[in-house]
C-alpha cells in the first residue's frame, strides 16, 4: 500500500460530469489500497468570476478581501468531489487548506508555505479516509486566510506530498502530459515520456501552462515523484525526475508567454547606486522581475529596460514614475508595452553550438523582429510582438523538431 497525492486543476472538474471522472479516477486508485489525497482548484472559470465579482464591489480591495474571496472556489469544489466520492460508497473527507494543515506567510495573494502540520492528515489517512483538500490557500500567523497565487494548487499538491514523503504525486491535467509545444496550438507537437526538473521549471517559469514553477522548484528540491497526466484519457502521463546521464535531447519544449510587459526607463544617471534604487522600490512592492537589460552608458546616462507580468505593469510604472522625481538633474521617462516571450528550453543545449543562431534563423525567416534576448545554460528566450507568438513558436518548433 502506497500514498498517492493526487491534484486536478479547474477544468477537471469544471462540471458534473467531471467531477464524477475524477471521482472514479480517485475511487480506482483507493480500491487499489493506496491511501490517498486529493488537491483540487476551483471549478472551470470560477476564480476569474469571483475577480470580476470583486472588480464590480471595489477594484482596489485589499488583497486580505481578495484572498478571502478566492478561497471560496476550492471550498465549492472538494466538497462536490467528497460528495461524489460518498455517492459511491467510500470514506471521505474534504479539508480547506488550514484543516489540512498549511501554514503560510502573510503575504496576501503571493504567500509562501512555512509548513505543513500534518497530524490531521495522518489521523484521517489512519481511518483510511479520502482526504480532498482545497488547494492554493493556507492560513497565517493571523489566522487570516491566505492564498499561493495563480497555478497555486500545484505547490500544495506537491507541498503535501513532500511533508507526507508520498510515493508518488500526480497532476492530472486536460492535456495528456507535457509537450514540446502547446498541442492546442502546434499540431505537430510532441510528448514527452520524461523530461528533467530544471527543464521543467524553465518551461513553467516561462509560459508553460503545464505545472506551476514553485511546484517543480518545491519537487526538485525535496525529490518529489512527479507525474503529468490527462484526467480525460487514461494513459501513462510524463514523469518529471532528475537529469540522467544518458545523451540528453536538444531542446524539450517551446513555450509562450502573453502575460508579459517591457517597462524602459531611460536616462538614468550613469553612476553606481541607481540600479539598486530602481530595484529596490520594485521589490518593496512585491513585483517579480524577469528579463533585465542595461544598455551601455552615455552621455553620463544608461537605459534599463525589464518585464515584468501584465497585472503589475501598472504598479511598477507607478514605482519608476516615482523614482523619476528623486533624480537630480535631467528627470528620466518611464514607458511601457504589453510583449510576447517565446523561448526554447533543453538539457542538451549546454554541448550543442549554434542553438541560438538557428533559433533566431527560424524567427528572422517568419519576418520576426526580436526585441530583446535573455539567456541560461538550458534556455533562451526572446521578446517578440504579442501578434507574432503563435507564429514564432510555430516557426521555432518547426526548426528544432519538425
Amino acid at each position: 500500500m502506497g500514498l498517492i497525492v493526487q491534484k486536478f486543476g479547474g477544468s477537471s472538474v469544471a462540471d458534473a460530469a467531471r467531477v464524477r471522472n475524477v471521482a472514479s479516477i480517485v475511487a480506482d486508485t483507493y480500491r487499489e489500497g493506496n491511501n490517498v489525497i486529493v488537491v483540487v482548484s476551483a471549478q472551470g472559470d470560477t476564480t476569474d468570476d469571483l475577480i470580476a465579482k470583486a472588480k464590480e464591489i471595489n477594484p482596489k480591495a485589499s488583497r486580505r478581501e481578495m484572498d478571502m474571496l478566492m478561497s471560496a472556489g476550492e471550498q465549492i469544489s472538494i466538497s462536490l468531489l467528497a460528495m461524489a466520492i460518498e455517492a459511491m460508497g467510500l470514506p471521505v473527507v474534504s479539508l480547506l487548506g488550514w484543516q489540512a494543515g498549511f501554514r503560510t506567510n502573510s503575504a496576501y495573494s503571493v504567500a509562501r508555505i512555512k509548513k505543513i502540520d500534518t497530524e490531521r492528515l495522518e489521523k484521517e489517512l489512519d481511518d483510511r479516509q479520502i482526504c480532498i483538500v482545497a488547494g492554493f490557500q493556507g492560513i497565517n500567523k493571523f489566522d487570516d486566510i491566505t492564498t499561493f497565487g495563480r497555478g497555486g494548487s500545484d505547490t500544495s499538491a506537491v507541498a503535501i506530498a513532500a511533508s507526507m514523503h508520498a510515493d508518488r504525486c500526480q497532476i492530472f491535467t486536460d492535456v495528456e502530459g507535457v509537450y514540446t509545444a502547446d498541442p492546442r496550438k502546434v499540431s505537430a507537437a510532441v510528448k514527452l515520456e520524461e523530461i528533467t526538473y530544471d527543464e521543467m521549471l524553465e518551461l513553467a517559469t516561462l509560459g508553460a501552462q503545464v505545472l506551476n514553477n514553485r511546484s517543480v522548484e518545491m519537487a526538485k528540491k525535496y525529490n518529489v515523484k512527479l507525474e503529468v497526466l490527462s484526467s480525460l484519457v487514461r494513459k501513462p502521463g510524463t514523469i518529471v525526475k532528475e537529469a540522467t546521464k544518458v545523451e540528453k535531447m536538444l531542446i524539450s519544449g517551446v513555450a509562450k508567454d502573453t502575460n508579459v510587459s517591457k517597462v524602459s526607463i531611460v536616462g538614468v544617471p550613469d553612476e553606481p547606486g541607481f540600479a539598486f534604487k530602481i530595484f529596490s522600490r520594485l521589490a518593496a512592492k512585491n513585483i517579480n522581475i524577469d528579463i533585465i537589460l542595461q544598455s551601455v552608458g552615455r552621455n553620463n546616462s544608461k537605459d534599463i529596460a525589464f518585464t515584468v507580468a501584465r497585472e503589475n505593469k501598472e504598479d511598477a510604472v507607478a514605482a519608476l514614475e516615482e523614482f523619476c522625481t528623486t533624480v537630480p538633474g535631467n528627470t528620466p521617462t518611464v514607458s511601457v508595452e504589453d510583449v510576447a516571450k517565446v523561448s526554447i528550453v533543453g538539457a542538451g543545449m549546454e554541448t550543442h553550438s549554434g542553438v541560438a543562431s538557428q533559433m533566431f534563423e527560424a524567427l528572422y525567416s517568419a519576418g520576426i523582429n526580436i526585441k530583446m534576448i535573455s539567456t541560461s545554460e538550458i534556455k533562451i528566450s526572446v521578446l517578440i510582438n504579442e501578434s507574432d507568438a503563435d507564429v514564432a513558436v510555430s516557426a521555432i518548433h518547426r526548426a528544432f523538431i519538425g
